[in-house]
């Protein structure tokens, strides 16, 4: 890793159908291989069937999910004098979306339904009322995260 300087963040463009730059983050997330056609299709099918289910905007039950699976605590290691201490942090609010978006999809690959579609959809609405994968690995940070509060002191 290079210590000059940080590499700069490349803005994404608002995806075609919403216009929402989340949308499209998640989508280059879901991505395989460089198949965004593939990924796209996935996306807007599922968001059609979130529509469906809950009988409201596409793009606002899909923020309302991010924001029920994003973290605001997580652990981190510290090496202090041979020990590892699991020092809890809070998370900048990038990360905290890119952590959402990786556990959204993550959980969503890990269920039982057929296509990848319903999978998601199923996720989505399951993040939607606070409950599924994702959001139970959102609990189970922030109780890490609140089992460690001891080792605050070590923050850097």
């Amino acid at each position: 890793m290079s210590r000059r300087h940080a590499a700069e963040k490349r803005e994404v463009l608002p995806d075609a159908k919403y216009g929402d730059r989340v949308v499209t983050k998640f989508m280059n997330n879901l991505m395989i291989d460089g198949k965004k056609s593939v990924a796209e299709r996935i996306v807007y099918s599922a968001l059609e069937r979130v529509e469906g289910k809950l009988k409201r905007a596409p793009v606002e039950a899909f923020h309302e999910a991010l924001d029920n699976v994003k973290p605001s605590l997580e652990v981190r290691s510290r090496r202090v004098g041979g020990a590892t201490y699991q020092v809890p942090v809070e998370v900048r609010p990038s990360r905290r979306e890119a952590l959402a978006i990786r556990w959204l999809i993550t959980a969503a690959k890990n269920r039982n339904e057929n296509t990848m579609e319903e999978r998601l959809a199923g996720e989505l609405l399951d993040a939607v009322n606070s409950r599924g994968s994702a959001v139970k690995k959102r609990e189970d940070t922030h109780k890490m995260a609140d089992a460690n509060k001891a080792f605050s002191h070590y923050r850097w």
